[in-house]
């Protein structure tokens, strides 16, 4: 046993030997990609979002946040962190972004200015309360509460 653990173990104190979590961890290859992937949906639902608002205008824009909200949401549940409900959330806006910029032509996919107003705001609105929200407890973890 090394010096450390058997001071450890003497002196009850726990190892130091703990693995290191957050940013402070190693890069893990399929984490990076996953976050791009959902970097990439998120790109994949902002285009598809904002012709389905434009098409159907109230319901077609509650469809569109609804599904912004379910992958934004589903992001940071799969991860665990804030980054897992951010990077789709910068596809997406960088895909409305490059949709807001038009075409030579000038033609733009948006439809009007309510819409895509309510648009943009609702779902920067989602992805910041989906990106803030406290973790969920684990399952089976213990309520504190006696006979529980």
């Amino acid at each position: 046993m090394s010096d450390g653990r058997q001071r450890a173990a003497r002196s009850g104190a726990p190892s130091r030997d703990v693995p290191a979590t957050g940013p402070a961890a190693p890069l893990d290859p399929g984490r990076i990609a996953g976050y791009v992937g959902l970097a990439v949906l998120g790109a994949l639902v902002g285009i598809a979002g904002s012709l389905v608002q434009a098409a159907w205008f109230p319901g077609g824009l509650l469809l569109a946040l609804a599904a912004c909200a379910g992958l934004f949401h589903g992001g940071r549940r799969l991860h665990g962190t804030q980054l897992g409900a951010l990077a789709p959330a910068a596809g997406w806006l960088i895909s409305i972004m490059f949709l807001l910029g038009g075409r030579p032509e000038g033609d733009y996919v948006f439809g009007d200015a309510v819409g895509l107003a309510l648009f943009l705001l609702g779902g920067m609105v989602i992805a910041v309360i989906c990106a803030t929200m406290s973790r969920s407890p684990h399952p089976g973890a213990d309520s504190g509460r006696p006979g529980k």
